[in-house]
């Protein structure tokens, strides 16, 4: 599934890192599930959650075999947009991510020059994705809210410190605090960002490449894995 900030790109670089740490048994947690495109090349037991209700009702109804739809005007973008109540939760979803601009939340109607149907491949997309995501259990809540079984593998993708674009304020300072409780309640916990506080190490860097169009210029930053320090 296309959406903003997703590690689609970087699976096979930080996946293999995470698993190596895993136990037999233990449950892989995505506090910051996104768009799933990590959790869902994991096996096993398996949550993935987010604050975002109409995220996480479009990624529950894909794993149960909703299809969404081939087509969506920029008329219905609009009124989706305006009038969510309107329509069913996970439909939302749909619109408002896979038929935005670069993924990003009703950021306007997805469109280019050669007139791609971003409907269409969204579909198309998702209906790929769904058979991955039979077992998980997706969960609607923030993080700190979020009842993680014990001595769980967490991985933590959450809005980059600095970066804007994301529908709700974060508490970075917060957050980092919750990694290290969680570390030291006995969970092996990870964390994608860009830069950490002094007491985590990276464990894992990648060069990432982005442009938002083909007109936009390359911007290249880092990727990196972080664990805590005990």
């Amino acid at each position: 599934m296309q959406y903003m900030g997703s590690k689609r790109r970087f699976v096979k670089d930080l996946l293999p890192i995470m698993l190596e740490s895993r136990k037999e048994g233990q449950y892989w947690v995505e506090p910051f599930v996104g768009g799933a495109n990590m959790i869902q090349h994991v096996g096993g037991n398996r949550i993935g959650a987010d604050v975002h209700e109409y995220l996480i009702a479009l990624l529950s109804a894909i794993r149960d075999g909703w299809k969404p739809p081939t087509d969506v005007s920029e008329e219905m973008h609009r009124d989706v947009k305006i009038n969510k109540d309107k329509y069913p939760p996970e439909l939302v979803g749909f619109v408002g991510f896979c038929c935005s601009f670069g993924g990003d939340w009703f950021h306007g109607y997805a469109r280019n020059k050669g007139g791609d149907n971003y409907a269409l491949q969204g579909h198309n997309n998702l209906i790929k994705q769904a058979p991955f995501l039979k077992g998980i259990d997706f969960r609607c809540c923030s993080y700190q809210d979020l009842v993680i079984p014990p001595s769980s593998l967490i991985y933590c993708d959450p809005p980059y410190e600095g970066l804007a674009g994301y529908r709700d304020k974060f508490n970075h300072p917060a957050f980092w605090q919750w990694c290290r409780d969680k570390v030291n309640e006995g969970h092996t916990v990870f964390i994608s960002e860009n830069k950490a506080p002094d007491d985590f190490v990276c464990v894992k860097e990648v060069l990432r490449k982005t442009n938002l169009d083909a007109r936009s210029p390359m911007v290249y930053s880092m990727e990196r894995l972080f664990v805590y320090k005990q």
